[in-house]
């Protein structure tokens, strides 16, 4: 069995080596995302932490539904518990791989459902550091890619793989990307802003390996490098294979949603 996987890791490898710079970019993005597909459904808990430059903390509690959809992005329906401001709010969000995601906004205080325009998907995401366009599943062809060199990152190998979105709307002129070599797992993402200043960088941290094929981090922790902000997502409680239904993702849940 070993030796197999070896072999394997070998000609993947040797793949790589024959490839342009842009065709290896775009292969390892590819096995990344074959690396976290097969999980059906999932739920989770969380706490989100935000940070200002002065130190000062507020927390926000809440708990996300995710459904995976065949030939297309995922289904992501976020719900806020707790403070007492935001609880009931919802955010409902269609991944789409080539289209534009739908994206709608539950606001309690108001009773009403507010759709989230393309052009605002690079505000602030409930006030944190994460923007609305950080909130989706990560579909491989919202990007171009380049390859760039494999570097360590926290003792680990990594593939080093620089991003161009699409969506010329994108709040991001690029993304800087560190994989580890074994599991294909994301570790670190540099966002630059649209004059190709780098803007905010993202760590993933304490991956758990969940039904034996999907790892997921515990900790997502986002550093404005401009305004000095952080803001910090803590996951909990992961159920894989719960039964979840496009049902539970229309439009209508997001009033349901408690």
């Amino acid at each position: 069995m070993f030796l197999r996987v070896l072999i394997t890791s070998l000609l993947f490898l040797n793949i790589l080596a024959a490839e342009t710079a842009e065709e290896k970019g775009l292969t390892i993005m590819k096995e990344a995302k074959k690396r976290i597909q097969g999980f059906s459904d999932y739920t989770n808990s969380s706490v989100m932490t935000l940070k200002d430059r002065n130190g000062n903390e507020s927390k926000r509690f809440m708990r996300s539904k995710n459904l995976e959809m065949e030939n297309d992005g995922d289904k992501i329906l976020i719900i806020f518990d707790q403070p007492r401001d935001v609880k009931g709010t919802a955010l409902l969000t269609y991944t789409h791989r080539t289209e534009d995601d739908d994206q709608w906004l539950y606001l309690p205080a108001l009773k009403r459902v507010k759709r989230i325009s393309s052009s605002n998907k690079s505000g602030p995401f409930m006030g944190s550091e994460f923007a609305y366009e950080d909130i989706t599943s990560e579909e491989v062809e919202k990007y171009t890619y380049k390859y760039l060199r494999d570097e360590t990152f926290n003792d680990q190998d990594c593939f080093m793989v620089e991003r161009f979105p699409v969506d010329k709307r994108s709040g991001y002129s690029k993304q800087i990307v560190w994989l580890d070599k074994v599991n294909y797992k994301p570790l670190k993402t540099e966002f630059f802003d649209r004059k190709g200043q780098l803007l905010k960088v993202l760590l993933l941290k304490d991956y758990t390996l969940y039904i034996d094929k999907i790892w997921k981090p515990s900790i997502m922790h986002m550093v404005n490098k401009v305004n000095g902000k952080e803001s910090t997502i803590e996951f909990s409680d992961f159920k894989f294979k719960t039964g979840l239904s496009e049902r539970d993702f229309d439009k209508n849940s997001l009033k349901r949603a408690r």
